[in-house]
């Protein structure tokens, strides 16, 4: 294990370096050391949200004044802003990248910076630290790997649902962010998706009201989903006993419809298709009372 402290000097190529940094999800106390030289040294910080980034530095004696080496990069600006940051670095400067809190460019902005940065030939360093994934899925006693991080679900319940059923069979633990407003509505799209898996919402994250609540997304009525604060959700992998959602077999039963036979033959056929369902459950979807 190496004891090795980087120095915050430019190449040898006379090229300045990107340093995307990872700051606290809450507890201050989780700012690493060179996190913090590198905020206080870097020429130029680029923060999502000035303010916010503020607080943190002014708690933690960080000496940064917006304007002075201290400016705003989020996503209505990055596009626009990038050639310029991109100029500094080719000059020689030093420039570090944070969020709103975690680890940049997961559901933040600085991708096209950091590709921009690699396309100039400008080295890109992390420095990694807190990550709400990672947080998530370190504690919430789920299977942590293989895992994907989804960002946020799209808003629009159908196209939730194709999003999450795009990564049904991979046999991933999927983490997802969310709003509170949303929360509900995306977890219903995910079991109409997914079918029944083990879920845990990890709410607030190093936070004072740090909170792990697990559930099944089959038994979501009369569960409390009006949480505040961030929302970090991880969803277990297929277990191979999962019921296939209603849609799937609705899909089946048009495909075998369609193909012909008697009502019953035709449920038969759909039962013996999809997980969990009975043949005398397919044939009262496909003939109501």
């Amino acid at each position: 294990m190496s004891d090795e402290i980087t120095p915050l000097l430019p190449a040898s190529d006379g090229l300045g370096v990107l340093y995307v940094v990872a700051t606290p999800l809450g507890d201050a106390e989780d700012l690493s050391p060179r996190a913090a030289r590198i905020l206080s040294e870097a020429d130029l910080v680029l923060a999502e949200d000035t303010r916010r980034s503020g607080l943190l530095f002014a708690r933690l004696g960080i000496a940064r004044k917006d304007g002075l080496g201290f400016t705003s990069f989020h996503e209505h600006n990055e596009e626009q802003r990038t050639p310029a940051v991109v100029e500094r670095l080719l000059a020689g400067q030093s420039v570090a990248l944070v969020s709103d809190a975690g680890t940049p460019l997961l559901s933040d902005p600085g991708y096209r910076l950091v590709r921009a940065c690699r396309e100039a030939g400008v080295r890109v360093r992390p420095v990694p630290g807190p990550s709400a994934p990672l947080a998530a899925l370190s504690a919430c006693g789920l299977p942590p790997y293989p895992f994907s991080f989804l960002g946020f679900p799209p808003r629009k319940t159908s196209q939730a649902e194709r999003f999450f059923a795009a990564h049904r069979d991979t046999g991933a633990t999927l983490v997802f962010f969310e709003r509170k407003s949303r929360l509900r509505e995306s977890l219903e799209a995910a079991h109409q998706a997914l079918g029944d898996r083990e879920f845990c919402i990890a709410r607030e994250l190093t936070k004072e009201y740090e909170e792990f609540l697990p559930g099944r997304l089959g038994a979501l009525e009369g569960m409390d989903l009006e949480l505040r604060g961030e929302i970090t959700v991880v969803v277990g992998p297929a277990s191979g006993n999962e019921r296939t959602p209603e849609a799937e077999v609705a899909l089946a039963l048009a495909e075998e419809t369609k193909a012909g036979g008697k009502p019953k033959e035709v449920a038969r056929r759909v039962a013996a298709r999809v997980k969990g369902w009975t043949a005398k459950e397919v044939y009262a979807m496909h003939n109501p009372a």
